[in-house]
């Protein structure tokens, strides 16, 4: 039987941690501060909005949401990524995705200031990544290796298989894995025979956006498994892109959906606000 890679444990161990830096800041009358953006009125993104401002609160982090309606135009939305670009008392910043149909995702990332980009998705961020410069990470990669590293897990040298190229996670998360020094191939739709290529893996990461897509004719006995996935299951509940009890038994460990990665991408944003308000006050 897996062990269980308890994203919650994890989550709340790196709050504690940033709550503490967030009060040292705070003492020195440095603003540590989250803005988001939110668009429309889809209740999944009102939903992770919500939750997104209660962990800012937890941790003592000020956040404000600028609510527009859908039919919104982009040159509103730049004004206003422009002006919290230029404000001195907002640490960092998102926009909540997706957007509502007709907006364009891509060049109002792309306006966010790097130093205040806290999702990590902007191509300057992304191109520093890709080089190892030192950027603001994508919340659910970072997550993911925080999770790896936290639970004793050896990345440097292992096999290592991420099922998905987006450039919210697989992209990235391969990457980061590189810096970490595994060996890592990246399969996707056109992968062919996916299950030979994945029961290579001594650590598979599943973040192909399919529900329940991998048993365990994927895994290699003793693998570790991350599940990226998360879908509403039919009558209630939720599901990963992992068949967690066909794969737990045979895997080493295992990431359960919800608790897993979730926790840690939250953790993660509140993270990066953090390392955004040190940029912010330089010298902090």
């Amino acid at each position: 039987m897996a062990e269980i890679l308890d994203g919650k444990a994890v989550a709340a161990q790196i709050r504690a941690e940033i709550a503490e830096e967030v009060a040292e800041l705070k003492d020195r009358d440095f603003p540590v501060r989250l803005d988001v953006i939110l668009v429309g009125d889809d209740p999944a993104s009102a939903t992770y909005v919500r939750m997104k401002q209660k962990d800012c609160e937890e941790v003592g982090i000020e956040s404000r949401a600028h609510r527009f309606a859908a039919d919104v135009s982009e040159q509103d939305l730049v004004a206003l990524v422009e002006e919290l670009n230029t404000d001195p008392r907002v640490s960092g910043f998102f926009i909540q995705l997706p957007l509502p149909e007709g907006l364009d995702s891509m060049p109002l990332v792309s306006a966010i200031d790097p130093s205040k980009d806290v999702d990590g998705l902007s191509p300057l961020n992304a191109g520093r990544l890709s080089i190892g410069l030192s950027s603001l990470l994508p919340c659910t990669p970072h997550g993911v290796i925080q999770l790896l590293r936290r639970s004793g897990i050896e990345i440097a040298g292992k096999e290592t298989v991420v099922i998905g190229r987006s450039n919210l996670v697989g992209k990235p998360l391969a990457q980061l894995l590189l810096r970490e020094n595994a060996t890592v191939t990246v399969c996707h739709s056109r992968t062919r025979d996916l299950p030979e290529v994945t029961r290579r893996a001594e650590i598979l990461v599943v973040a192909a956006g399919r529900r329940e897509m991998v048993g365990v004719e994927y895994v290699r006995e003793g693998a570790v498994v991350v599940d990226v996935g998360i879908h509403g299951r039919e009558g209630g509940g939720l599901v990963g892109d992992v068949r967690f009890d066909e794969v737990e038994p045979v895997a080493s460990r295992i990431t359960p959906v919800p608790g897993g990665v979730g926790p840690m991408t939250r953790a993660m944003l509140l993270y990066n606000t953090l390392q955004a308000a040190r940029i912010t006050n330089a010298g902090a």
